[in-house]
């Protein structure tokens, strides 16, 4: 896929992963819309980058969805659309009684699962007009193997990874010009997960492995210790498990 002249809308681009798409895309000659919860950092972005256009938005909310895309109609629409904005609740022991946990696990499937769905149903006709265009799907290396400390927020990825191929297929038997990608990332180091020890990848070099799979058409991409996790769950599930699950993992549910 071609990059350059495409106009991209990154949810979440003003911070991580976004951010880093964010430079990255308009280094490769795209131009760039971002959305964000947090009118500081689009403001903080926009100021870092005065060509690309920052527009608040919530993709849980319906409301803010569909303001969305009437405002990027009018700025005369996108040829790729990439979900990256998700979230995740801090981890909670399932084995008590918490009143938190259904409404963090409800507020991840509304942003991680169904928040990717009804923007890619807004945008379709608007993609499906442009001679290339694509939706990439950012999932996670926990749609192969799940986190016994982040047991909704897996879910909720595995059920993106499941919705993506299926659109893939859709849109290939009936010859859609839209390309649906996959984005599984390793531990990344954003600050969302700022107080993990755990070894984590640069969004630099997890962005650069994103644009290189985009222009050779590589519609699943998967980096760094994702690659090897999705072989050796096909070989050895148990192990892999006990890879993600480490012990020291087990003891903070206690």
């Amino acid at each position: 896929m071609d990059i350059q002249g495409k106009t991209v809308l990154i949810t979440g681009g003003a911070s991580g992963i976004g951010f880093e798409a964010t430079k990255q895309f308009l280094k490769n000659g795209a131009k760039v819309i971002i959305t964000g919860r947090n009118q500081d950092k689009l403001n903080a972005a926009k100021q870092q980058f005065p060509e690309l256009i920052a527009l608040k938005s919530d993709v849980s909310k319906a409301e803010d969805a569909n303001a969305l895309f009437e405002k990027v109609s009018g700025l005369g629409g996108i040829d790729i659309l990439f979900n990256n904005a998700g979230v995740g609740v801090p981890p909670i022991n399932l084995g008590v009684a918490n009143d938190k946990h259904l409404a963090g696990a409800v507020y991840e499937m509304e942003v991680n699962y169904f928040g990717v769905i009804r923007l890619n149903n807004l945008f379709m006709d608007m993609l499906q007009s442009r001679r290339e265009a694509a939706i990439i799907n950012t999932t996670s290396i926990l749609s192969i193997v799940p986190s016994v400390l982040e047991a909704t927020y897996s879910a909720t990825k595995a059920a993106l990874a499941f919705y993506t191929k299926s659109l893939r297929s859709h849109l290939q038997a009936i010859q859609s010009s839209v390309k649906v990608f996959e984005l599984l990332p390793p531990l990344v180091d954003t600050d969302m997960v700022a107080d993990r020890p755990d070894k984590k990848m640069s969004p630099e070099k997890l962005v650069d492995e994103l644009i290189k799979g985009l222009r050779n058409d590589t519609y699943t991409i998967r980096v760094g210790d994702t690659k090897a996790l999705y072989f050796l769950n096909r070989l050895m599930p148990e192990t892999a498990y006990k890879m993600v699950n480490k012990k020291e993992h087990y003891k903070q549910l206690k």
